[in-house]
């Protein structure tokens, strides 16, 4: 019998060490060995996890490492944050969940949060300007890259090509709205998956991590369900009545005394929908959120979008905090009767709150039914198109930024019904060009990291700024 099926018979004493052998102390001090590392994006924190927790410390095995990191890409939110939460829990419960997920973003939340008290202060001294001038340029090259990447992986036949062509499609010609875009996309995978369609068979497998294949049964977690992922439906509710009141309470609260035309209201109405819908990573929300802020709510200038992006990837922690930045630059800029400083720290703390607390419901709701649904092929394949739209959707995002950067004039045309953005050749930035070009030549032919080519381009941007100057 695996150790971890004599749970039952063998209660746990408050602060003994789980039947497993690992203790609470010793899970802190890698989940913050974990945060401090997950530079990256989600590609590298996962790797990172991989790495210390499968590879490393033998806590759980690959296919349950890998069945769990399927679960939390279907989910919205951060996966890598979301993968850390439910490790956590297996590993001690709620309050290992807990301390994991907070753990993943707090150092990022942190540095986000300094670092958008710098851009509103010296924001408009030129030395800042240049060091974004040169960022904006490294952060397009990684965002193309990131179409690619993704498309190699998930791109795997006609089927998928082609949602990820009608995603791309839809929202740059007909501006769908980017939730039934991705929806959408998750229907029709769920639908061809539990039809048994071979083209829609194909997605959900992130494939082998590591270099070592570690059996789930000669992990420390074995094979086993454990005890406390089987819950009673009276703990689910309990769950539930908990992570939505810690989610809505301050959206109802903010309506109540301030009413709707309120920045703090619409961050939090905001950024409370969007954490339903952030499907398939930080990339493919990206271009939701920078329309919404950028063009419908005026949060932010179009460039600033792409600054925030910059702090994102330079940073530990999800790429998803940089809408930390966008709340704070919000409230910044309406305050109302605060210090603008302090209305940018609350409307920042405040898009974390909604933003972040959902994913810690999502995993304690649902993944001790996740527990006993090791091989789903609907959900698979859900996942598989979901994957393949992204690609549709950051594609897009990838051409709203490119038009930003290189192009000092965008203008909206209406042709056939269809919405166009046009630059005005004639204000190209040329020096924007020729470092953009050199960060893909440095990413896509050279294999440069994705913090080296940051760095250079920070610099070369410097340089630019201080020596030669027309930014």
């Amino acid at each position: 019998m695996n150790k971890i099926e004599t749970i039952d018979a063998a209660p746990i004493k408050q602060n003994a060490v789980p039947d497993h052998g690992i203790s609470f102390g010793e899970a802190l001090r890698v989940w913050v060995r974990v945060a401090a590392l997950s530079f990256g994006g989600p590609a590298g924190q996962i790797a990172v996890m991989h790495r210390i927790i499968v590879e490393e410390k033998r806590w759980i095995g690959e296919t349950r490492f890998l069945h769990a990191l399927n679960y939390c890409t279907l989910l919205p939110g951060p996966e890598a944050q979301q993968l850390a939460i439910y490790i956590g829990w297996l590993l001690h419960k709620t309050k290992g969940g807990l301390v994991a997920g907070i753990l993943f973003v707090l150092p990022g939340a942190v540095a986000i949060m300094a670092l958008s008290w710098i851009y509103a202060i010296f924001g408009n001294v030129r030395s800042v300007q240049a060091l974004f001038f040169g960022l904006k340029a490294a952060v397009l090259a990684i965002v193309l890259e990131a179409v690619l990447r993704i498309g190699r992986r998930s791109l795997k036949n006609g089927v998928m090509i082609g949602l990820a062509a009608a995603a791309f499609l839809a929202l740059t010609l007909f501006r769908a709205p980017f939730p039934l875009v991705v929806l959408g996309a998750g229907l029709i995978g769920y639908v061809g998956g539990h039809a048994g369609w071979s083209a829609f068979l194909v997605g959900g497998d992130h494939g082998k991590l590591g270099g070592q294949q570690l059996a789930d049964i000669d992990s420390a977690l074995g094979e086993g369900i454990p005890a406390h992922a089987r819950p009673p439906l009276s703990w689910s509710l309990k769950v539930a009545a908990i992570g939505f009141f810690l989610w809505f309470a301050p959206i109802i609260a903010l309506l109540a005394i301030l009413g709707q035309g309120n920045v703090f209201t619409e961050i939090s109405i905001f950024f409370s929908k969007m954490a339903m819908v952030t499907f398939g990573g930080a990339y493919s929300v990206l271009s939701y959120v920078a329309q919404q802020a950028v063009e419908h709510y005026g949060w932010l200038k179009p460039g600033e979008m792409l600054d925030g992006l910059g702090m994102a990837e330079t940073t530990p922690g999800p790429l998803i905090m940089v809408t930390q930045f966008v709340g704070f630059m919000g409230a910044y800029r309406a305050p109302g009767s605060l210090n603008p400083l302090l209305a940018g720290t609350l409307g920042g703390l405040l898009t974390t709150w909604v933003t972040f607390v959902p994913c810690f419901l999502w995993i304690f709701l649902g993944a001790p039914f996740m527990e006993t649904m090791r091989n789903n092929k609907a959900l698979s394949a859900a996942l598989g198109a979901i994957t393949a739209a992204v690609v549709g959707v950051i594609l897009n995002l990838s051409i709203w930024f490119a038009l930003h950067v290189l192009f000092a004039e965008v203008h909206q045309i209406r042709i056939y019904g269809m919405e166009l953005d046009v630059p005005v050749l004639s204000t190209i930035n040329v020096a924007s060009l020729l470092l953009t070009l050199a960060a893909m030549i440095a990413v896509f032919h050279f294999k440069v990291g994705m913090i080296k080519v940051i760095a250079a381009c920070s610099i070369v941007g410097l340089l630019y700024g201080s020596f030669i100057g027309g930014l």
